[in-house]
């Protein structure tokens, strides 16, 4: 889909205080590994994550995504009567019912006329959640809409522990719950607008995405525990977004190597960064790093990244950016923002 009329206001995000190392979790897991015979600080070696912040216990999600949402709001100078819609696109939830974006909508104020829902996609949410926020845009539905993210991975981090722990757990399931070792939690959030009417120079200019839900079982969650296939999801994965990447150079304008700036990607670890590098020929130099202080924060992912290299001065104006993300399930989107 290509974008004539959308604009970036603004992206706010919050750290979570609780600094985790993946050396203290080793050491924790220590006991457990020894018996099972793995390779010493498995975690760092293999993912590249050196920490990542849990929020305090008790925290509620939608309280980190209100106080992103409340930030981005005033960095985008929008009046909370102004926005038309607003998005929640965590994985992590506080119920089942109601939404995260009624939550979310209560604790800042928004008017009444301003419709909320959750979208859900795994780390793909808050792409998809551009997406549908950006046709509401283009249609005149609305002027303004916020979207919210809020990800919470301390429990299920520490669940996950606790099992591997167990005198029966296996090394089996150690790799089984891999994946959920490099989870971290953060909160961001975003102000899309109409770009007639923006202050900014951040345009989004279009997506594309593909799925392929013949794999669907490789990565398996719930509340309490994640059971990944590690390597048959980066497997797939890649292939999904190498596919991808065709469709987004026949459809978005200039997607090409020598005429994108800066990739901002959903990042898992070291290994799924370079294997995605090495798949598109993407110059990594242009890929900006966040995994290794953050972990894989789900769909906060992305627009954190972004956040985070307009910060570092690695994404400046006029840049053409590309925003990247797969989700297990499986889906690949790709986004063309003008910076």
């Amino acid at each position: 889909m290509r974008f004539k009329n959308v604009a970036i206001e603004s992206i706010a995000y919050e750290r979570a205080p609780l600094r985790v190392s993946s050396s203290a979790l080793e050491e924790r897991l220590n006991p457990a590994m020894s018996r099972m015979r793995l390779p010493p600080h498995p975690i760092e070696l293999l993912t590249g994550i050196v920490e990542r912040g849990f929020w305090d216990p008790g925290t509620p999600v939608h309280e980190v995504a209100t106080r992103a949402g409340r930030r981005a709001l005033t960095l985008a100078g929008i009046d909370r009567h102004d926005v038309g819609l607003l998005v929640s696109t965590s994985v992590s939830k506080d119920f089942l019912e109601p939404s995260m974006a009624c939550l979310a909508h209560g604790a800042l104020g928004l008017p009444a006329t301003c419709r909320n829902f959750d979208i859900a996609n795994a780390c793909l949410g808050f792409m998809n959640g551009i997406e549908v926020a950006g046709q509401m845009i283009e249609a005149g539905v609305v002027d303004y809409a916020l979207l919210v993210d809020g990800e919470n991975s301390g429990d299920i981090v520490e669940n996950t522990v606790r099992r591997l722990l167990a005198p029966d757990a296996t090394s089996q399931d150690f790799w089984d719950n891999f994946a959920t070792l490099t989870l971290g939690s953060a909160a961001v959030a975003m102000v899309l607008g109409r770009a007639d009417r923006s202050r900014t120079s951040h345009r989004v200019n279009g997506s594309v995405g593909l799925a392929d839900t013949d794999n669907n079982r490789l990565c398996i969650g719930t509340s309490e525990r994640m059971v990944t296939d590690s390597t048959k999801l980066l497997k797939a994965g890649v292939a999904l977004a190498r596919r991808t990447w065709g469709r987004a150079v026949e459809e978005l304008p200039g997607w090409s190597s020598s005429q994108i700036d800066q990739y901002i990607c959903h990042q898992v670890g070291k290994a799924h960064l370079t294997a995605l590098c090495e798949a598109l020929a993407i110059p990594s130099a242009r890929c900006f790093p966040t995994y290794m202080n953050f972990g894989n924060v789900g769909p906060a992912g992305v627009p954190l990244t972004l956040a985070l290299a307009e910060e570092a001065g690695r994404v400046r104006s006029g840049d053409h950016v590309a925003l990247m993300g797969i989700g297990s399930g499986l889906n690949v989107a790709m986004m063309s923002v003008t910076w």
